[in-house]
């Protein structure tokens, strides 16, 4: 038995050139009716829908990201309106006459305003259509630490559209850091140690679970971003174990579902809660016992920063901006699934330890020289395992000019995939 949700990501998974969101519209659209059906040249499987297929969710682009294929008064559109509006004006109709609906992933919301705003995309896009108020049904990622602090106020917003509220742990990260980037006292350790389990993702986890149980709403749990490694049985049982954790803590402390990045972790995400949930949801764990404290939620986790941590961010980094200029936006690196998020922490750690200065755990001090030396080592080391044909052929050294001007950069850049996007649409519009 697979999944029984598929999320169709226009956002952090999607390099948003015009041939991928066009593609993918148009893969939507034969999915939603049926018609969908795929053949691998390189294997030679025919692959087809199942006769009962997952339900269907889409996440349009956040409210930061344009697109400069379509011009309004001579602007760049709204990214998440150009998603949303294509996928609901082709397609609301024919799932509501299926049975089902238009159902969304609403990525990046900072504040209650913006889901007052797509509260109001919503109404018009029903009226429109002559669809019935609460057709459309959406559940917000609380991937920010803003936030964090208006969940009842973003579920009020969207009280006649909202399917729950959904932990987007790593873009969660990305915020905290990027939001007190300037602050000394806020320097975050190697990514490897923020874990789930420190202080202030475990608090907000558990404050999302008790705020939308109070309002009978689903408490959606965070991505795994492990992926099955074929070729090592004892790494491979050492990530499972790392999903099976995961997932248990997910389930024990209430959420209703949870999310894996790899169809390859579905059973073992559906066994666990199947067996901790054997209802349809734990809406009625109310979490009375939850007492979090703004202050829980601000509380940075202390570590260690390595070298072999600041290598990784640097390799991770360059090695999935390098895949999303040439067109691709989930990206397999080092047995976990990455995406713009993942990128995000990377340049986002390494810019604020060279600006505060901090110190490796062998005392030396992380400024743009040291940074800068070992990003080009890294790049080496990814020329030598690319070899020179696909390394030329491909976008790295765009990718390490971009790394390099994002962690050098005088003040934080809000978002990578701006001046990525940049890149990718240079001389359109």
């Amino acid at each position: 038995c697979g999944a029984n949700v598929y999320m169709a990501d226009f956002e952090d998974a999607t390099t948003p050139s015009w041939d991928n969101l066009i593609e993918g519209q148009a893969n939507l659209s034969d999915a939603v009716r049926r018609n969908i059906a795929f053949d691998d040249p390189e294997t030679g499987r025919h692959y087809t829908l199942n006769d009962k297929t997952a339900v269907l969710f889409v996440r349009p682009r956040g409210w930061h990201l344009p697109e400069k294929h379509v011009l309004v008064d001579g602007e760049p559109m709204s990214g998440a309106l150009f998603d949303f509006g294509l996928f609901f004006f082709h397609n609301a109709k024919e799932l509501v006459a299926r049975g089902t609906g238009p159902y969304f992933y609403l990525p990046k919301i900072e504040s209650h305003l913006e889901a007052r705003l797509w509260n109001d995309v919503f109404l018009d896009a029903q009226a429109s259509l002559g669809l019935p108020k609460g057709t459309v049904r959406a559940t917000v990622l609380i991937e920010t630490i803003m936030a964090a602090f208006e969940m009842d106020e973003i579920l009020w917003e969207l009280r006649d559209h909202s399917a729950g509220l959904n932990c987007g742990r790593w873009d969660y990260i990305y915020s905290f850091i990027k939001k007190f980037a300037e602050d000394p006292d806020c320097v975050m350790p190697d990514r490897g140690q923020v874990a789930m389990t420190t202080h202030f993702l475990r608090s907000y986890s558990l404050l999302l679970i008790k705020t939308c149980h109070h309002r009978e709403i689903h408490a959606m749990g965070g991505m795994a971003a492990q992926i099955p490694i074929r070729d090592d049985p004892a790494a491979n049982e050492a990530a499972m174990e790392k999903v099976r954790a995961d997932k248990e803590r997910e389930a024990g402390d209430g959420h209703d579902g949870t999310w894996v990045a790899h169809p390859g972790l579905v059973a073992i995400a559906k066994e666990i809660f199947d067996r901790e949930m054997p209802q349809p949801n734990q809406i009625a764990r109310k979490r009375q016992d939850v007492h979090v404290t703004a202050a829980d939620l601000l509380v940075v986790p202390r570590g260690t920063i390595t070298e072999a941590g600041l290598r990784q961010d640097l390799n991770v980094g360059i090695g999935y901006i390098e895949a999303w200029l040439r067109g691709t936006g989930c990206v397999p690196l080092y047995q976990l699934m990455e995406d713009a998020a993942t990128a995000e922490i990377s340049r986002a750690q390494v810019w604020q330890w060279i600006r505060h200065g901090a110190r490796l755990e062998d005392g030396r001090t992380i400024g743009a020289g040291l940074a800068g030396a070992i990003l080009d080592e890294e790049l080496a080391k990814l020329r030598e395992a690319a070899g020179d044909e696909a390394y030329c052929a491909g976008r790295y050294e765009d990718a390490a000019n971009l790394f390099r001007e994002l962690i050098e950069a005088p003040t934080f850049p809000e978002f990578l995939t701006l001046p990525a996007y940049e890149i990718i649409t240079a001389g359109v519009g």
